[in-house]
């Protein structure tokens, strides 16, 4: 009685030293559900060469063009291409605009906050409207981090407002600016509050325009930024949670309309200091 004790003791001993030693396989039995994939790996070579459908117009509305033997049109703009891959945009840079199309660019850069806004609206020749819009964590990692947005295209009204805000008098004031009142300029360090970087493009023009944190300043877009940041909200609860206020820049426009009534105006910044 004593051995058949034995041998079941050094049987199960050696069973547990086989379950435990690296490198033995398991039965199925011992396999825990869904541990492993029950199916081949993909032939490597079909992965690269396999059909994909090409992306919705929503997501890239001038794609499939091709570009002039002379090249893209010259950009002005300060973003890199590199950083429109990490936010998922087709870089600006290599957008084929047509005669009547127009690229409308919003960079929401809050002063005490890392969570950025990108939002881009395309009107088309064709008529129609898109909006491509990305917010995420633009520090501290090599990507940006929590990236979350949407492709949409727009109702149609939307064409013919981007169509006129590409055209507005704000392209021909200052890029980097400062508002005057008097005789005495209004800083403009942003310290609590948010900068925006303005880009529009079109067959025959471009243009750049930074606003800090100063009311008057930002008031003299309030059109262009009332119509992004209206098309960016209602799509994505965590982009809207990222906008307190909304689309509502009256603030901002009255600043301005008081600062041009008491005489005062948008002038260029004045230069950095050489040391």
């Amino acid at each position: 009685m004593a051995a058949i004790t034995m041998r079941r003791v050094a049987l199960g001993l050696a069973l547990s030293l086989m379950a435990a030693a690296p490198g033995l396989a398991q039965t199925p039995t011992d396999e825990p559900p869904g541990a492993a994939w029950p199916y081949p790996p993909p032939d490597p070579r079909e992965w690269w060469e396999a059909e994909r459908p090409p992306p919705p117009d929503a997501a890239d509305p001038m794609a499939r063009r091709r570009l002039p033997r002379s090249g893209p049109a010259p950009v002005v703009t300060p973003i890199e291409p590199t950083l429109y891959r990490l936010w998922g945009l087709p870089p600006l840079q290599v957008q084929v605009v047509y005669g009547g199309e127009a690229i409308l660019e919003v960079w929401r850069r809050p002063s005490n906050s890392v969570e950025q806004m990108v939002i881009r609206l395309t009107a088309r020749r064709d008529g129609k409207a898109f909006a491509q819009v990305r917010a995420g964590r633009a520090c501290c990692e090599p990507d940006i981090a929590r990236r979350v947005g949407f492709d949409a295209e727009l109702p149609a009204g939307y064409h013919g407002r981007i169509r006129d805000l590409a055209e507005a008098e704000v392209w021909n004031s200052p890029r980097d600016a400062v508002a005057q009142e008097g005789n005495a300029s209004v800083g403009s360090i942003c310290l609590d509050g948010v900068a925006y970087d303005l880009i529009r493009l079109t067959d025959d023009a471009g243009g750049v325009l930074r606003r800090d944190c100063e009311d008057a300043e930002t008031g003299q877009a309030a059109d262009l930024l009332e119509t992004a940041i209206g098309a960016a909200m209602g799509h994505e609860p965590r982009i809207d949670v990222l906008l307190p206020n909304g689309a509502d820049f009256s603030r901002e426009r009255a600043a301005y309309e008081a600062l041009i009534a008491g005489g005062g105006r948008i002038k260029p910044a004045d230069p950095p200091r050489v040391p």
